[in-house]
């Protein structure tokens, strides 16, 4: 019973079961299919372990350089292969994916059922009435879209915006795979999966569509870019659902309250705040954060209040996260600041 309360994926496990049960139940009574929602790289369960198969790949030659050099690469790699990848290191990489990966799936289909629970009830108007409070009458769009030129800041944002889509996946296997310290891995994966729980039920809470469904007027001047494209997916993929949920091959993916791009974007800047050694690491993810959250008022997919609960939201995940995984236990021993613990080495090198 010690080791399994020590597990620093003992939580994690437990989330992803009921999540993955709520789902399963949720999605069931209502006579829909459990759907595997596909994104970057095909279906999530091909483009998790491809991932990290490719990092693994990638921290094996760059380890094997280290140790032996260009002459005696194959050497190397067969020693770091040896040596540093054992089957418990292993285990917790897959244990990392597949919590992840049934969290995920779990958010995702709560999500398109969501309209079918919560018929007729949206909270966009409270919300834009909000927004208008705090931007003293204007709305934060119409702010953003004076302030940054469209033309000038539109590609950058929707460039930035569209980055989110494959960043989930892929710090979450550059930090499994070339994490040396363990649990720093299981923090990390246990905060993603709490971001996914803690927006499931933000969603239910209240239930949004978000400014450019309900306000198109105010983003019909923005210049064409892949993040309208994305928004027109959307809606149509929300319409053909809503048409008839259950035939409907489709996942429905609208909801606004909250910013899960906030609360994701923040939880990993918040975590290498914690965690990374590297200066500029810390910088970026900051950098990319307030982007973020710039881009989700400026092309209306979010309102105000739905990133700050979505910061909180990444807040939650990454204090429960670790706290979950065994970091509060060690103290500062998690923060990488010096480079001297095997914990500090972990995400600058592998």
């Amino acid at each position: 019973m010690q080791t399994v309360r020590s597990w620093p994926y003992t939580v994690a496990v437990v989330v992803s079961i009921l999540v993955g049960a709520t789902a399963l139940v949720g999605t069931h009574s209502l006579g829909i299919p459990l759907k595997d929602p596909e994104g970057f790289l095909g279906p999530a369960y091909v483009r998790l372990p491809a991932l990290a198969l490719l990092l693994f790949g990638i921290g094996l030659v760059i380890a094997g350089l280290r140790r032996a050099g260009w002459r005696e690469l194959p050497r190397g790699m067969a020693e770091v292969a040896r040596h540093e990848w054992s089957l418990r290191r292993i285990v917790y990489i897959a244990t990392g994916l597949i919590t992840f990966y049934v969290c995920y799936v779990g958010y995702r289909n709560l999500k398109s059922v969501l309209p079918v629970y919560r018929q007729d009830v949206l909270f966009d108007n409270q919300l834009l009435d909000v927004d208008r409070v705090l931007f003293g009458g204007a709305d934060p769009a119409a702010v953003l879209h004076t302030i940054l030129p469209p033309d000038l800041a539109a590609p950058v944002l929707s460039f930035v915006y569209l980055l989110y889509l494959p960043l989930v996946p892929v710090s979450l296997m550059a930090v499994l795979v070339l994490c040396r310290d363990l649990s720093v891995g299981a923090w990390y994966a246990t905060s993603l999966s709490l971001n996914w729980v803690l927006g499931a039920v933000s969603y239910y809470i209240l239930p949004a569509l978000g400014p450019v469904y309900v306000r198109p007027d105010l983003f019909a001047g923005l210049p064409d870019s892949g993040v309208g494209e994305l928004q027109t997916a959307l809606l149509r993929n929300r319409l053909e659902f809503l048409a008839d949920p259950r035939s409907s091959d489709v996942i429905q993916g609208v909801a606004a309250f909250a910013s899960l791009h906030v609360s994701v974007t923040f939880a990993l800047a918040l975590f290498l705040q914690r965690t990374a050694s590297t200066r500029s690491l810390r910088i970026g993810a900051w950098t990319f954060f307030g982007l973020t959250f710039l881009a989700t008022i400026y092309f209306g997919w979010h309102y105000v209040l739905d990133n700050i609960a979505g910061m909180l939201i990444g807040y939650i995940a990454v204090v429960v996260g670790g706290w979950a995984t065994g970091q509060r236990r060690r103290g500062n021993q998690a923060v990488v600041v010096t480079g001297e613990t095997e914990g500090s080495r972990s995400l600058a090198s592998a």
